[in-house]
């Protein structure tokens, strides 16, 4: 199975956050044990800015077995075809200071280049990327 990481669960081992961290590196071995780990080039460069050195943060990434994977056009389509209904959806000041485009460009792609998606924000990808499979913490 291939599972798809959003930066939440990283963010929780590396700060660390004392409410998520054992359970986020808890369920990130189980996905990892079930198969591939994959992150999308948002997650590479959130985490990036935690890094003095682009070499740790590619020891983390080959220390954890995660894979950074191209979005490509679809994802990238998808996620501004829905980032732009979720606006419309919503007073436009609301919807863009609660959910910026990474957010949907991080659901895109685990739509199509994953199973499911590891994250702690699952009320957000479950309402709008419907049939997208979620694992939580």
């Amino acid at each position: 199975m291939i599972t798809a990481v959003d930066t939440s669960v990283l963010l929780d081992l590396l700060l660390p956050d004392p409410a998520f961290a054992a359970r986020s590196e808890a369920a990130l071995r189980k996905a990892s044990s079930e198969g591939a780990l994959i992150m999308c080039e948002v997650v590479y460069a959130e985490l990036a800015g935690l890094f003095p050195a682009r070499a740790a943060l590619e020891t983390l990434l080959r220390d954890t077995g995660i894979q950074l994977k191209p979005s490509g056009p679809d994802a990238l389509w998808t996620a501004g075809d829905l980032w732009r209904r979720f606006c419309l959806n919503r007073p436009r000041q609301a919807a863009i200071a609660r959910r910026v485009a990474a957010d949907f460009l991080i659901g895109a792609h685990a739509m199509l280049h994953a199973e499911r998606l590891l994250t702690r924000d699952t009320d957000f990808y479950r309402a709008v990327f419907a049939g997208l499979r979620l694992a939580s913490p």
